[in-house]
């Protein structure tokens, strides 16, 4: 797909991974629907986009929440004309053992933790994909991808039961989408980062930081943007479909 006009929604697009995405597709002249929770973050990720040279606009909406996303997606479709791409990029974590045993007392990952996790990293990418392929197929759009960020953590990591498996489950989402939906013509696709430059990660000590640098083969941290290009390569190779792309320094 060449993105230049093509009408792309990007979930968590406020800072970070999501930013780097949105701003990456702009610089090609895309048109960015830029999703979040947070105003400050959005409309700074759309000022950032409009100055990279595409158009853009800002959403707040939930995407845990089935009548945020139907909302969302007939905004977007009635404010840009169409649709041809999504990035479900939106994400959180909420980390904790499974069950820890410490001077005689046991304690266990809540439900709460686990349903938090569950509902915006797997439910909302379920609602977002959903809407975006109905409105993509309604529309007769000549090519449409659904891009999904996954996590090296879909492999399984220590104190993300409930992160690993909306993971896994995002990354397993695109391979049945690119089975379900190639006879529409929309592509799919997973990107699965590893240890990423985001803000997070720059507000950790020193040592802790250095640790997880001496454990990457590269011996240096991704940036966003490498995942914006992984995310790039999905949407302009028309071959690609329902695979995952592992961005993570080889350190898997």
């Amino acid at each position: 797909m060449d993105v230049k006009d093509k009408v792309i929604v990007v979930t968590g697009a406020g800072r970070g991974l999501g930013r780097a995405i949105a701003t990456g597709f702009a610089r090609q002249g895309a048109k960015l629907a830029c999703v979040d929770l947070n105003q400050a973050d959005i409309d700074e990720t759309v000022n950032q986009c409009k100055a990279a040279g595409g158009d853009a606009r800002a959403y707040l909406a939930n995407v845990a929440k089935e009548e945020d996303v139907i909302q969302l997606f007939n905004n977007v479709v009635a404010d840009f004309g169409s649709l041809h791409g999504l990035v479900n990029n939106a994400g959180i974590t909420r980390d904790g053992l499974l069950v820890r045993a410490k001077d005689g007392e046991i304690s266990t990952m809540s439900l709460q933790q686990w349903q938090a996790v569950i509902d915006v990293n797997l439910t909302g990418v379920f609602l977002c994909g959903r809407e975006a392929a109905a409105h993509m197929i309604r529309l007769g759009v000549e090519e449409g991808v659904i891009v999904n960020i996954s996590s090296l953590a879909r492999h399984g990591s220590f104190g993300q039961s409930n992160y690993s498996a909306a993971k896994a489950g995002v990354a397993a989402m695109a391979e049945v989408w690119a089975k379900e939906l190639a006879r529409y013509n929309i592509r799919t696709g997973a990107v699965a980062p590893g240890t990423i430059n985001t803000d997070m990660i720059a507000a950790m000590k020193p040592e802790a930081r250095d640790r997880l640098v001496g454990a990457v083969p590269l011996k240096r941290l991704g940036e966003p943007e490498h995942i914006a290009m992984s995310v790039r390569f999905i949407f302009e190779n028309s071959y690609f479909t329902g695979r995952c792309i592992d961005t993570d320094g080889g350190l898997r």
